[in-house]
C-alpha cells in the first residue's frame, strides 16, 4: 500500500520547512543572500544539509522561497497602510513613508530583496512583485486624478516612475558599505522622496503629513518584524 501522509505528518513537514525559511530569512537580514548558503542554514536549525534539500529544490528554490517570504511581508505593510489612508495624496504617502522607513530600518534585507545581484529566477521574482507595487501606484494615481487632488497624467508612465525613483533614492542608505546614519538623517531622506513624488504627480502641499510610524533604531528586521 502506498505511503499517504497524514494531516499531523504534512503539518510537521511544512513546520519544518518554516523554520528552515525562518532561519535562511535571517541570514539574509544579517549578510544578504550570498549568506544563506544551505550549509549556513543547517547549522543554524542542527539538521543535516540533505533535510534541507529534502525540502526545497536546491538552494535557488530555497532563496526564491525566502524572497517571496520578505517580499510578501512589505507588500502586505504597505497594502494595509495605503488602505488605512483616505484620498490620492495620502495614500501616496503612506505608500512612500512605509515602503521607505521600513527599507531604512531593516536595510540589508532590503537591499538585498531591492538591490543585490541574484540568480535570474529570483530577479525573475523581484520583476512580479515590482508589478504588483506599480498596480498598487497605478490605483492611487487613477483615485487622486477622479478626486481631482491629481492633474491628469500618464497612469502606466508617471506609476511607473514613482517607483524607479522611491526605489533609486533609497540605494545609498540601503548600501551594505554605506556609513551609518543618524534618524534625523533618514527622516530627512524619506521626507525628500516623498516631496519628491507629491510634486511629480502634480500635487503641491507644504506641510506633507506623515501617515507612518516615525523611524526608530532597529536591528535588521527579521520575517516577524
Amino acid at each position: 500500500m502506498a505511503y499517504r501522509p497524514t494531516e499531523k505528518t504534512r503539518a510537521a513537514k511544512e513546520q519544518r520547512r518554516s523554520a528552515l525559511l525562518t532561519e535562511a530569512t535571517v541570514l539574509v537580514a544579517e549578510g544578504g543572500f550570498g549568506a544563506a548558503t544551505v550549509k549556513a542554514i543547517a547549522e543554524r536549525c542542527q539538521v543535516s544539509v540533505g533535510s534541507v534539500y529534502s525540502h526545497f529544490d536546491g538552494n535557488t528554490d530555497l532563496l526564491a522561497s525566502v524572497f517571496r517570504r520578505g517580499a510578501d511581508q512589505e507588500l502586505v505593510a504597505v497594502r494595509t497602510a495605503v488602505s488605512a489612508a483616505e484620498g490620492g495624496a495620502n495614500r501616496l504617502r503612506a505608500l512612500v513613508e512605509t515602503f521607505a522607513q521600513r527599507a531604512i530600518r531593516g536595510r540589508q534585507l532590503a537591499w538585498s530583496l531591492l538591490f543585490e545581484p541574484v540568480d535570474p529566477r529570483i530577479d525573475a521574482e523581484r520583476l512580479a512583485y515590482r508589478a504588483e507595487y506599480h498596480a498598487l501606484t497605478t490605483e492611487i494615481l487613477r483615485d487622486g486624478m477622479e478626486s481631482g487632488e491629481f492633474p491628469h497624467q500618464h497612469l502606466k508612465v508617471t506609476a511607473t516612475a514613482l517607483i524607479g525613483a522611491i526605489s533609486e533614492a533609497l540605494t545609498g542608505r540601503l548600501s551594505p558599505t554605506h556609513a551609518v546614519t543618524t534618524d534625523a538623517d533618514d527622516a530627512d531622506t524619506v521626507e525628500a522622496i516623498l516631496r519628491f513624488c507629491l510634486h511629480g504627480v502634480g500635487h503641491v502641499d507644504p506641510e506633507p503629513r506623515s501617515t507612518a510610524a516615525p523611524l526608530h533604531p532597529s536591528p535588521a528586521e527579521g520575517p516577524d518584524s
